[in-house]
């Protein structure tokens, strides 16, 4: 896979003015660490279907697992600017990358710290923010996606334990995963979350194969047959969908950096890519129609890190609204999507070999503008906001 250096990744706006030197040191580490060890293997485990082997070791080493999560338990104590940051790198070298790192920090880790109990939180985050521990985040289901307040997943109250029967399904790492942070109704109907382990019995992962997205990346079901989980694992600060969505909302502003990466990744290709190859008589970016394009591409980044600083500073003051994080995470995944489309067709035949990142890209963001909310339904989120109307009902 070609390499570009860090010079040449666009700062057209000197944002970098507006961060610290904490978050240039982790950005750059960061970034560092995707050219060294992501970016050389990347393309061989997407085109053969297969993970990364030690990936979730790997990003626990570099500190890219909850890093925002406080010192004592395991984390860095990281502001969200710095969480971002690391979202946009990994996701410069591939989705699945940062879906793996999102997954664990904001739909396993967060849950935990926030709704968990002093004891969970000493028992299971050490171990997932050094990647010893894998989880995985249970809410999807086969009939319920965009409407999770109708999730069949379900338990009852015995003794000492629940009894947790259903199933989830489209689950980032479920076939790896040591536990699973899993949102069930109980007895009363109410939304509530536990944890589940992998050798509690009646716990199966099926694997979802013949993916053409996130191939790099382990997707399988959480099934439930019966299965005693503790009284103990329940998460006792949180009852019903606030729960879960909130979850999503710490994902979804981790999406809204991270795809700036993968748009980075392919305009980076493009413009070193239109410098080398020559028609008619001279480079392709001497021709009106690729300068058109790149100026656009630089234009759409430069506004969505633009939009994520300055979302990062409200998450950092704890103003951030779910309404806003729902625009920011659908305007740029459409952004990255159409600079992997279009940048793709710079290259012309050459953009659809392995050697080069857009088709990777492009196939993997048609997950991610899907996943964590489609981008159908963030619009209606920011509809809503705007008018009071809810259009879901």
């Amino acid at each position: 896979m070609p390499y570009y250096p860090s010079t040449s990744i666009p700062d057209y706006y000197l944002i970098d003015d507006l961060l610290t030197k904490e978050h240039l040191l982790i950005r750059d580490s960061v970034r560092s660490w995707v050219d060294s060890f992501v970016l050389p293997q990347i393309d061989q485990a997407a085109q053969d279907h297969k993970d990364i082997p030690g990936l979730m070791k790997e990003l626990g080493a570099i500190g890219a697992l909850g890093p925002y999560i406080p010192q004592k338990y395991g984390g860095m104590g990281l502001d969200q600017i710095s969480y971002g940051l690391i979202m946009q790198e990994l996701e410069r070298g591939d989705s699945a990358v940062r879906s793996a790192a999102s997954v664990q920090s904001s739909l396993v880790m967060f849950p935990i710290y926030k709704f968990g109990s002093e004891d969970q939180k000493l028992k299971y985050l050490p171990k997932l923010a050094s990647g010893e521990w894998i989880g995985s985040f249970g809410l999807t289901e086969p009939n319920h996606g965009s409407d999770p307040s109708s999730m069949e997943t379900h338990f009852t109250e015995h003794e000492d334990h629940y009894l947790l029967n259903g199933s989830k399904m489209w689950i980032t790492n479920a076939p790896l995963c040591d536990l699973a942070v899993v949102w069930a109704k109980d007895p009363e109907g109410k939304v509530r979350g536990l944890i589940v382990e992998r050798a509690m019995e009646g716990f199966s992962t099926p694997e979802t194969l013949n993916k053409w997205s996130l191939r790099a990346s382990k997707t399988g079901e959480l099934v439930f047959d019966n299965v005693k989980v503790p009284k103990e694992n329940l998460l006792p600060e949180v009852s019903g969908l606030k729960g879960p969505l909130s979850c999503l909302n710490s994902a979804r502003y981790g999406i809204s950096w991270g795809v700036i990466g993968a748009a980075i990744d392919c305009y980076c290709t493009a413009v070193q890519y239109s410098l080398e190859r020559k028609q008619f008589g001279k480079p392709i970016a001497g021709f009106q129609l690729q300068q058109k394009k790149l100026a656009e591409f630089l234009t759409e980044i430069t506004k969505a890190q633009l939009l994520c600083w300055r979302l990062g500073t409200l998450k950092n003051d704890d103003k951030a609204s779910p309404a806003q994080i729902s625009l920011a995470k659908r305007n740029n995944v459409k952004m990255a999507i159409d600079i992997a489309r279009e940048s793709r067709q710079m290259l012309g035949g050459m953009g659809i070999m392995g050697e080069f990142p857009m088709m990777r890209h492009a196939a993997n963001l048609e997950s991610v503008i899907t996943y964590e909310g489609t981008h159908d339904i963030h619009l209606l989120i920011t509809g809503h906001d705007i008018t009071g109307i809810n259009a879901f009902s």
